[in-house]
């Protein structure tokens, strides 16, 4: 799994700099103004929160550099299938960076530090369940953002149209064909560079 310094939850006025192709002083010249929301830690130094300066990018009409592949977290208490569809997606031959999670509690906190492009996100777990994941991640102007793809394995159209609602793009019912999956994601087209097949493992890791 790659990582690059963009992939942090906080970011130096650098990284900043360089993500929106400014300088480093216009950087600190916005959070002087309070344009763009830092903190400053202990040392003296300002940090900036990812979700922060996207945010500020899209408000303002500003490009992002591309600053590397698209970022996928995969919840699913089922630790097994989540590690599978991660390892599956990692190993397309476009470029993808995953992440695992295993409860609502633990999705959060995943949230933040690996700033996702995308959650895959499975409706029945313990605790906190995909439907309040879905909804707080809305809800919330720094995660609204996120694509949330949805998946269960107790499919009903009530259960479709409660997450669709609460702002998931799509519900799929496992088990899934990976080629709708990939669709969905919109990565269509990958080959798998060392012959993971979601429809020849499935069935062992799907419960």
């Amino acid at each position: 799994m790659k990582r690059n310094s963009h992939d942090r939850a906080y970011m130096t006025p650098n990284e900043v700099a360089e993500l929106l192709m400014v300088s480093p002083v216009t950087v600190r010249q916005w959070a002087q103004k309070g344009w763009v929301r830092a903190i400053t830690t202990a040392g003296g130094h300002r940090r900036f929160l990812r979700q922060d300066v996207e945010q500020f990018a899209r408000d303002r009409g500003m490009e992002l550099i591309s600053d590397g592949p698209p970022r996928v977290l995969v919840v699913d208490d089922n630790r097994s299938f989540a590690r599978y569809l991660a390892d599956l997606l990692a190993n397309q031959s476009t470029s993808i960076d995953t992440e695992t999670a295993h409860d609502g509690f633990d999705a959060g906190r995943k949230v933040l530090q690996f700033s996702p492009d995308i959650v895959l996100l499975d409706l029945k777990m313990p605790g906190m369940d995909g439907f309040s994941v879905c909804q707080q991640l809305k809800d919330d102007e720094i995660t609204r953002h996120i694509r949330i793809i949805a998946m269960t394995g107790y499919y009903t159209p009530d259960n479709e149209a409660r997450i669709l609602t609460a702002g998931a793009e799509a519900c799929l019912a496992k088990p899934f064909d990976k080629r709708v999956l990939l669709r969905v994601l919109g990565f269509e087209g990958g080959e798998e560079r060392d012959g993971l097949s979601l429809d020849k493992g499935l069935d062992q890791h799907v419960m």
